[in-house]
């Protein structure tokens, strides 16, 4: 078992077996340089467990809510910028493991690691103590952003939610760069977006859009913990 597990576990609430902990802390960067197995598969279980979690709470807890409301409270409970807000709060980012170009980059604070680490860990969670546990398990991680309506607008559109924290600021209206790389049937898009002098962030995706949004999300993290992206 790592060092650092039982505090992280403790922090989880969750009794993970040691080898899948390990396995959903496995970034890819990681893997590749130490020829062992990354947390995609887990990560691909765990999107399912927290999809089908937050659907029945959000169906049980709004009777009278039409579909397109609650597919989007759904939408943003699950979104990237709201997993990671959660891994912030349980300080996940130092157990992470990276690769050593991914841990020199700030990769345990960027947006997308973190969340796609929270879904490895209900995966391994859905594995270690079945489906019932894995439920309750997610419920405890998005409980803080269920019951806070203005947390759940603030992840379901970065975007707006970071021009508006901007003109609160004062720092002006945030600006994106962006950047394209690879094929044309295979373009992967790094957003940087810069807000006065109060943040920066980077954000990647395979649109220009889905890299904006993504930045933003990172800057709406950052601001929201009161540090710099």
């Amino acid at each position: 078992m790592r060092d650092d597990a039982p505090a992280l576990l403790e922090v989880l609430g969750v009794d993970i077996d040691p080898e899948l902990l390990e396995l959903a802390l496995t970034h890819r960067s990681y893997a590749y340089e130490h020829d062992t197995a990354d947390n995609e598969r887990l990560e691909f279980l765990g999107d399912s467990v927290l999809g089908r979690a937050v659907t029945v709470m959000l169906y049980e807890r709004y009777p009278d809510e039409p579909e397109g409301s609650l597919a989007k409270r759904r939408s943003a409970l699950v979104s990237t910028v709201a997993l990671a807000r959660i891994a912030g709060t349980i300080g996940l980012g130092p157990h992470i493991r990276l690769g050593r170009g991914e841990r020199r980059t700030g990769g345990d604070a960027k947006a997308s690691i973190l969340a796609d680490t929270v879904e490895a860990l209900i995966g391994a969670a859905f594995l270690s103590v079945g489906s019932e546990g894995a439920e309750a398990f997610v419920l405890r991680l998005v409980a803080p952003l269920a019951d806070d309506p203005a947390a759940s607008d603030a992840v379901a559109d970065p975007k707006t939610t970071l021009q508006e924290l901007a003109a609160r600021r004062g720092a002006g209206a945030p600006v994106y760069t962006v950047e394209g790389a690879g094929p044309e049937h295979a373009r992967l898009f790094t957003a940087t977006v810069t807000v006065g002098a109060i943040a920066v962030a980077t954000g990647e995706g395979t649109s220009k859009k889905q890299a904006e949004t993504a930045a933003a999300a990172a800057a709406v993290l950052a601001l929201a913990d009161g540090r710099r992206a």
